[in-house]
């Protein structure tokens, strides 16, 4: 959705070469007993650039259970299409043209056309879907492709080898934060997906030239101008988040074997992220290579 939601949700990105020195996005945090390995994600990638960083195969390997955001493997698409429905609707008699007034209507039904969507599935939808429907499908239209992104590939290798899952929220908990955006919060939100639209490709270059070499200083600047920008938004879909998820990363620290979690890339770096979170409460951590 926009340069903005672009960084936080599904963040993502676009080509970016990986040298023989480069780092990866993956860190081992050393636990009591274990390590867990806290892993950057790219939730969409193109299919003709989808090979994940070296990091990532050891931190798979020498892990004996993958933890994402959401358990991918247990993820129910009726489930999710009916929360939506629930939540992401608007209120009977309210249009969208209604809440968006004829100007700014008309340069969103622009942005849809061009991206091949007709208005008339939008119409009924809060502006908070509408923008996640537009940037989904800028990025189809970009080449991009869920199926390849970091935790598709993980949870596809997890379930052949008999490796099991965790999430660390419910679907209820993640899409929450957005649905319960005021209303002012939600159009800005939807504004700023069609402003961006434009600038898709190169701002995706840019944060997955970062992800790739796992750059935490570029990736930390790059998020804290968007949360300077949009507090409102950031708050609580990102650091308001990492910190609901820290007592369960402190548990997995606790336990005897290893494990993986996989996080938005976004959601490790920075003031309020996990990397942070966890070296003030004293964990020592290593970025693999």
């Amino acid at each position: 959705m926009g340069r903005t939601t672009l960084r936080w949700l599904l963040a993502l990105g676009l080509l970016g070469c990986l040298s023989a020195q480069a780092a990866s996005p993956v860190w081992a945090v050393r636990g009591t007993h274990n390590v867990v390995y806290l892993a950057g994600s790219i939730h969409m990638l193109p299919a003709n650039d989808a090979e994940l960083p070296p990091g990532f195969a050891r931190a798979y390997a020498e892990s004996s259970k993958l933890v994402m955001e959401l358990d991918l493997a247990r993820f129910d698409p009726m489930e999710a299409l009916a929360w939506m429905t629930d939540h992401g609707t608007l209120p009977a008699g309210t249009t969208l043209r209604g809440v968006l007034g004829e100007p700014r209507y008309g340069r969103v039904s622009a942005a849809a056309a061009s991206l091949g969507m007709p208005m008339t599935g939008l119409d009924s939808l809060a502006p908070w879907v509408v923008g996640i429907e537009i940037t989904d499908l800028a990025y189809e239209h970009e080449g991009f492709d869920p199926e390849q992104g970091v935790e598709e590939q993980l949870v596809r290798r997890a379930q052949a080898d008999g490796k099991p899952t965790a999430g660390l929220e419910t679907l209820s908990e993640e899409l929450g934060s957005l649905s319960s955006l005021s209303s002012a919060d939600q159009v800005r939100m939807l504004d700023q997906t069609v402003d961006d639209l434009k600038d898709l490709k190169s701002e995706m270059r840019e944060v997955t030239g970062a992800w790739r070499t796992g750059d935490a200083k570029r990736l930390a600047g790059l998020l804290a101008s968007e949360y300077s920008a949009f507090p409102s938004l950031y708050k609580p879909l990102v650091t308001d988040r990492n910190r609901r998820w820290m007592p369960q990363v402190e548990e997995l620290l606790k336990s005897q074997d290893n494990v993986l979690v996989v996080v938005g890339a976004l959601h490790l770096v920075g003031e309020g992220g996990l990397l942070e979170l966890l070296r003030g409460k004293g964990y020592t951590m290593t970025q693999l290579n």
